[in-house]
This record gives structure tokens, sequence and C-alpha cells, in this order.
């Protein structure tokens, strides 16, 4: 199985349009990174429109308030956004900015945050980037590797043959992530009052979804909360939906 990895592997790496792809993610981690730093670095909260009572927000509002920690975070992101950059530290720049996104897109989907979508587009971009570097990986990780000629590979010319396939791939892992991101939440926080209040009369529970809106915007309880009681009336609902029917 390795060995038909490496194969294809080595085949890619011998594709433009492969290495335009590298490029690609490369260019748009880097920029991301420049965007999230300078705001860092310039002293602003980051996601300046979130609601200050979003879990998420809580957190930013917090994070804000370390002084030079805030700045360190800022100063970091855009050095990861220039080892990026730079062909010959990219992979130093993938490597950084692993765990970095990771932890991001952890954060995202455990306070339901309505930019997963954009995090984990980030993440893969970071897994692909991982990939594309592993002749220069595959020494540290634990299996057994096939001796490749690599001068005799970059020697061969570009395959411009476009891969339909890899890129058909990519198309329904993105549409993949959006259409679940849509259906993994019964309910989410929004980014904003109005953007929760308005997401209530689609809910299956518009009142509890209320409810739950205010939990989080107005009264400023934890998520976990808020969620607790938003199933607790929901509970409630179905409840007395049922001695309605019984009764009738």
């Amino acid at each position: 199985m390795l060995n038909k990895f490496e194969h294809y592997y080595y085949e890619a790496k011998e594709n433009k349009w492969y290495r335009y792809f590298a490029v690609f993610c490369r260019l748009t981690l880097a920029v991301a990174w420049v965007i999230s730093g300078s705001v860092k670095i310039l002293g602003e909260r980051f996601a300046a429109g979130l609601s200050h009572n979003h879990p998420l927000g809580q957190y930013f509002d917090a994070l804000l308030n370390t002084g030079y920690y805030y700045t360190f975070i800022g100063v970091a992101q855009v050095f990861v956004a220039i080892l990026l950059l730079i062909p010959r530290t990219a992979i130093i720049g993938a490597i950084s900015s692993f765990p970095i996104i990771l932890n991001i897109c952890v954060l995202a989907y455990s306070v339901r945050f309505e930019g997963t979508r954009a995090a984990t587009f980030m993440l893969l971009a970071n897994l692909f980037l991982l990939c594309w570097d592993y002749d220069r990986l595959k020494s540290i990780l634990p299996f057994k590797h096939v001796k490749t000629d690599v001068h005799q590979a970059h020697e061969k010319p570009l395959n411009n043959k476009f891969p339909f396939l890899f890129f058909g791939t990519v198309v329904a892992t993105l549409a993949a992530v959006v259409v679940l991101n849509n259906i993994m939440y019964d309910i989410r926080p929004g980014n904003s009052p109005e953007e929760c209040w308005n997401g209530c009369p689609g809910n299956s529970n518009p009142k509890e979804c209320e409810e739950f809106c205010d939990c989080i915007h107005n009264k400023g309880k934890p998520l976990g909360k808020c969620l607790e009681e938003y199933e607790k009336a929901r509970e409630r609902d179905k409840k007395d939906s049922l001695e309605r029917t019984s009764d009738k």
C-alpha cells in the first residue's frame, strides 16, 4: 500500500496542477494568518462583529485583555505566514501552522461558531501542504520507506494532465464540509443577536430557539447552560404536545 501511495505521490509532484494547488494553499493560509495576526498586533479585538456575549466573543474579549501575550500570538501568526510564503521554509510554515489551525478548528466547533467551515477549509489546506512535503517528512514517520531517486524525479518534465479526480474530490470534500456543518447542530448562537433570532423561524422549536438566543446574547450565560435549558424546554414542549394529543 505504501508503494502505491509513494508512486501516486511522486506522480503528483511531477504534475503542474498539483503544484499550483500547493501554491494556492500556501498563499491562502498565509493571507489568513497575516490578517489574523495583524489585527492582534494592532491591539484590536479579533472578529469585531462577533457578539460580546457569544461564547467565542467572550473568549476573544478575555484574550484581548492578556496584554503582550495577545500581541505575541499575532506576531507568531504573521511569522508563520512569512514562512509559508518562502518556498524553502514553506514546510516549516506548514508544520508550525498545523497546531494553530487545529486548535482554532476545535475551538470553533466546540462553541458552534459560524466560522467552522472556514476553519475546516484551512485545516484541510494545511493537511494537504503536509502531505505535499511527505518526501521531506517521511524520515520521521514510523514506517519503512521505499528508496526513491528524488533527483531523477525532479529532472522529469512537468506533467500538464489535469487531475480531474483529485480536484473533483476536493470540491466534493468542501461541499461535504458545508453540508455537514448545516446539519450537525440543531441550533447555533449565531455571530450576532440578530443572526440568532433570524434563525428561529426555521427552527423546529421557534419559541425554545428564541429563549436560547436570549440566554446567550442577553443574559450572557455559558453555551452549555443555554443548551441544557434549550433541551429541557424542548422536552417540556414534546411532553405537552403528547398530553394535548392524548386528551383529544
